[in-house]
């Protein structure tokens, strides 16, 4: 089964952002991203605006061929959005002001009440659900009873460990898109994911999609955007 390969193109903005104006232009991103093989395309529109904006979903959505992911936070300015302009997927997760970058699994099992409502106008809007979340059985029990169609797994405590501390939470995730499958959840997987760590994700046969962003954009500054996502797409397609 091909694994798909989702590709987060927020970190361009963050660029523009940093010193305004119009380049380098998330679009343009998406494009090169299209051509150079990539199944997807994801963007998270923060609550701060910190670096995907507004109009950008709007071009996005209106000028690539590709499915885009719009990850969202659970609020009712998000779910707005996302009903205006009806991405292909809407990915919810957990978010605060003061983090640099998305840090750990949404608690979907503790949200549960906040989160029903959301989950179901999403889906009765033609939004295909996913929720970020971490490879624990209450969150996959969680996002089972929400009726959400996807998982996206984090794997963010696997990329940042090492040795058995790095096995143990490749169990982790392996036992974690085993059980989601099992339930009829597709599985999907994500963050901090390089080079150098992501066959072992990739080579989980229930995972189904990878959504990769910041290793991806930094390393086009040294070898070019399409290089980078060609060798990653060699090295995902390698592992399967």
């Amino acid at each position: 089964m091909t694994l798909r390969l989702g590709v987060n193109i927020d970190h361009v903005a963050t660029i523009r952002n940093a010193r305004g104006g119009r380049t380098p232009d998330p679009l343009r991103a998406a494009e090169i991203a299209t051509a150079a093989g990539a199944d997807g395309i994801t963007a998270h529109l923060r609550e701060d605006r910190r670096h995907i904006m507004d109009e950008d979903i709007a071009r996005l959505i209106g000028g690539i061929a590709l499915p885009l992911n719009l990850e969202m936070a659970a609020t009712e300015e998000m779910l707005a959005i996302a009903l205006r302009h009806r991405p292909h997927a809407a990915c919810i997760v957990p978010e605060r002001r003061e983090e640099v970058t998305t840090e750990g699994g949404l608690d979907a099992a503790r949200q549960h009440n906040h989160l029903k409502p959301i989950v179901s106008r999403l889906g009765e809007a033609g939004v295909r659900v996913s929720l970020f979340i971490e490879p624990d059985p209450r969150q996959i029990e969680a996002a089972l009873s929400l009726g959400a169609p996807v998982v996206e797994l984090h794997t963010g405590r696997y990329a940042l460990s090492e040795g058995e501390a790095q096995a143990a939470e490749l169990r982790r995730l392996a036992d974690g898109a085993a059980l989601a499958a099992k339930n009829g959840i597709e599985v999907h997987a994500g963050h901090g994911l390089t080079f150098d760590n992501v066959a072992p994700i990739a080579a989980i046969p229930q995972v189904r999609e990878l959504n990769i962003g910041h290793f991806l954009i930094g390393e086009a500054i040294f070898v070019g955007l399409e290089a980078a996502i060609r060798r990653m797409r060699a090295a995902m397609d390698a592992a399967r």
